[in-house]
């Protein structure tokens, strides 16, 4: 198989005033590039968004996995609904530890990221009263989860443990710069006495706008390495769908901020995942006309140039919405999804026959 196949996601996302993404003092995150400072939404805010969506929307529970401090909970949950086994803490504690964690009794609730299938594989030796501890460890390898090859896992206690991510996200950034601003709002008490002119509460909340440039590219035969062929092409379509309308959730009842983008560009490559966010080094200029159109003109021009001076064409585009139709035929999301799988399906087969 091919090593090289990868699909890049780059979309242009307008958001009205809004704290999407805020650091530890409650602003709105930022970032300092091509000199200018503009908003930032992280990786993680994103990813986190999407495996949300995966959850509710677009993936089967058995293809989701879960992250959290609760494995030894959910473990004992597992071994009780199998056979109710008497002595669960004891032998959840015991078969974590044989699988390569190795909890403390004070640090029970460390975090890890496990799948419905090794959860219920681990139960299952434990039941038995397995002792082979390289049982438990292919119990915590095999048939791991969509999101998690995706987002990839990391085990500090043993690293065998890990998965590298098959996909990685950008930080978005804004193509233009921004300058934070302050709303300072009063909440009125209800009960108060209608001669009392005070209010009951306070505050500020800083927020910005933004057109955003995202970007996200998936590594498609690490997909298929851990998961096979179809469920590779599920996992992808699942990721692309769900990168284009997820929105993390910070402070969104108070700004009612969710967008869908302006316009979406997805490739698919065969040498290297390539980000275009150079396009917007030199921030976009406010104009009557706003941020959008302006931010449209300059990928296409900059997506050009890379094509022409550095890397080949790729091997197959597609974009939705207006303003990307230089660079490949626009359409609606679902039949991009359907094409987009359809390509990477005969791709992946012309693999196997050669």
């Amino acid at each position: 198989m091919n090593n090289r196949l990868y699909v890049d996601l780059h979309v242009l996302q307008t958001v009205p005033p809004s704290c999407v993404n805020r650091d530890d003092t409650g602003s709105p995150k930022t970032a300092i590039y091509g000199g200018m400072t503009r908003a930032r939404v992280s990786s993680q805010a994103w990813k986190r968004a999407m495996r949300v969506m995966f959850r509710e929307e677009l993936l089967q529970d058995e293809q989701v996995g879960q992250r959290t401090k609760k494995v030894l909970a959910l473990l004992k949950e597992e071994m009780a609904a199998l056979d109710g086994a008497e002595h669960a803490d004891k032998l959840a504690m015991k078969a974590l530890e044989n699988a390569g964690l190795k909890l403390k009794a004070e640090d029970r609730d460390a975090l890890f990221f496990i799948s419905k299938s090794q959860l219920h594989a681990l139960a299952v030796l434990a039941i038995e009263g397995n002792s082979d501890k390289n049982a438990y460890k292919q119990a915590l390898r095999a048939h791991p989860s969509m999101d998690m090859i995706l987002f990839g896992r990391m085990a500090a206690s043993d690293p065998t443990l890990n998965y590298d991510a098959a996909a990685q996200v950008a930080h978005s950034i804004s193509t233009h710069a921004v300058q934070n601003e302050y709303d300072y709002f009063t909440a009125v008490d209800d009960c108060s006495p209608e001669d009392n002119a005070g209010a009951g509460h306070l505050g500020i909340v800083e927020y910005n706008s933004a057109t955003l440039y995202r970007y996200a590219t998936v590594a498609v035969p690490e997909l298929v390495r851990y998961l096979g062929k179809n469920d590779a092409i599920i996992a992808v379509r699942a990721f692309v769908d769900a990168f284009i309308r997820s929105m993390p959730t910070g402070k969104q009842n108070t700004f009612a901020n969710r967008t869908l983008p302006d316009a979406v560009y997805i490739t698919v490559r065969t040498d290297q995942p390539v980000n275009l966010c150079r396009a917007f080094e030199k921030a976009v200029e406010p104009t009557a006309d706003g941020f959008v159109a302006a931010s449209e003109q300059k990928l296409c021009s900059y997506a050009k140039q890379v094509y022409h001076d550095f890397v080949d064409e790729p091997a197959a585009a597609f974009t939705v919405g207006s303003g990307l139709e230089e660079l490949a035929l626009s359409m609606p999301r679902k039949e991009m999804l359907d094409a987009l799988c359809d390509t990477i399906t005969e791709m992946l087969t012309e693999d196997e026959v050669e």
